[in-house]
């Protein structure tokens, strides 16, 4: 096979084709770190096969066939461990309408769902869109000092009313990957109160932190597979966002069928470039990603020194996975930060929405250089503020 270089210093531009994270910005001078998209190429492998259906050039209605329901069940064999059946598997356009669609299928209007903040805004929107009641307990600090689940705010906090958990594992946005004690102890919380675990695992292939490993939440357990939903896909890791491929997996079939019966005249099929893009992704994908792994890495640390050498009054701490940097701006006592970054030329992402009100997430999937760039107009932007008030 021949080699392949993986360049992730050259990324083509995305201004024109209708991008969510450049469009934004657009006609201004600001360099878009925000929305969870990376700004590199996909894998060549993946294009390829991407060209490949494309040259069959009949585009019907597709069904989940052989193709991608092998290279998921033997991805989560052989990356994660975790032994899936094909009938366990539900494919969908997204994860984002399956966390909705789950506030209704396991839990009725009036009854309450659980989740951690900060956290992927989603979890906090979609219990409010389906009127069932939102529980938010804050994540804490451990012994370590990483952020961890505060399983005594927990208890304190859980309701009769309560039906749901959701988890995001690794973390959206404090990037924290939980350990199995962590899972079990949050298994028999969810056991004892008769909760069903929604887990969120689609950043579960960018562990950046060699000493940390990604555990399936239903691969610890029999009696916790039977009271959990994960969700996963390919996007966030192969950046393939746009094609519209994620999968849910239900051991349960009581669970299943509640969700099927849910979805039912409202989820859409998947197109079959999002079929192909999963199945390449996890069949032919994973030198690209151990590649990439490496950049992220290097970007982490970039971000990580740069802030602690010329911005110290944002605090990030130690992170484990995902490409997103979850800052801590409120040293800065700014009255609107992502406003406040944006007017100097960088587009990060608001915390209130994740329930951090004072702090800003970083997408550090982009070229080096961009990301010095935008490091340096925040250093430049903070000192400028300081010099003011000094005078």
């Amino acid at each position: 096979m021949k080699e392949i270089n993986y360049n992730f210093n050259d990324c083509p531009k995305r201004e024109g084709f209708g991008s969510l994270k450049w469009d934004k910005y657009k006609r201004r001078d600001v360099l878009p770190l925000w929305v969870a998209d990376m700004d590199f190429r996909s894998a060549p492998e993946i294009i390829e096969a991407l060209q490949s259906r494309l040259d069959h050039g009949v585009f019907g209605y597709t069904i989940p066939h052989e193709a991608p329901v092998n290279a998921v069940l033997q991805y989560l064999q052989r990356q994660h461990g975790y032994n899936a059946r094909a009938n366990w598997l539900d494919f969908l356009p997204g994860l984002v309408p399956a966390i909705n669609l789950f506030c209704r299928a396991f839990c009725q209007p009036g009854d309450s769902i659980m989740t951690a903040t900060p956290v992927y805004p989603p979890f906090i929107y979609a219990p409010n869109y389906a009127q069932r009641d939102l529980i938010k307990v804050p994540l804490c600090l451990n012994e370590f000092d990483q952020w961890t689940l505060d399983f005594d705010a927990m208890e304190a906090a859980v309701l009769p009313s309560t039906k749901i958990f959701m988890l995001c594992n690794p973390h959206n946005p404090v990037g924290r990957v939980f350990t199995s004690a962590e899972l079990l102890q949050l298994g028999d919380f969810c056991q004892r109160h008769d909760l069903i675990l929604i887990s969120d695992e689609i950043h579960c292939d960018l562990i950046i932190d060699s000493e940390a490993s990604h555990i399936v939440a239903a691969s610890l357990s029999k009696e916790l597979a039977e009271r959990t939903v994960t969700l996963m896909a390919p996007s966030k890791t192969y950046n393939l966002p746009g094609l519209a491929c994620a999968y849910t997996v239900i051991e349960s079939s009581e669970l299943r069928v509640r969700f099927q019966k849910t979805i039912r005249g409202i989820i859409t099929e998947v197109n079959c470039f999002g079929y192909a893009g999963c199945a390449a992704a996890y069949n032919h994908g994973d030198s690209w990603r151990q590649v990439l792994l490496v950049y992220l890495r290097e970007n982490y640390n970039l971000v990580r020194n740069f802030i602690s050498a010329e911005i110290p009054e944002i605090k990030l701490r130690p992170m484990q996975a995902t490409y997103l940097a979850w800052l801590d701006v409120r040293d800065l006592e700014l009255e609107n930060p992502a406003r406040y970054f944006e007017e100097a030329g960088v587009g990060l992402s608001d915390g209130a929405p994740f329930g951090g009100p004072g702090h800003l997430r970083l997408n550090f999937g982009c070229p080096r250089s961009r990301l010095r760039e935008a490091l340096e107009r925040m250093a430049l932007s903070v000192r400028s503020a300081s010099l003011g008030s000094d005078r």
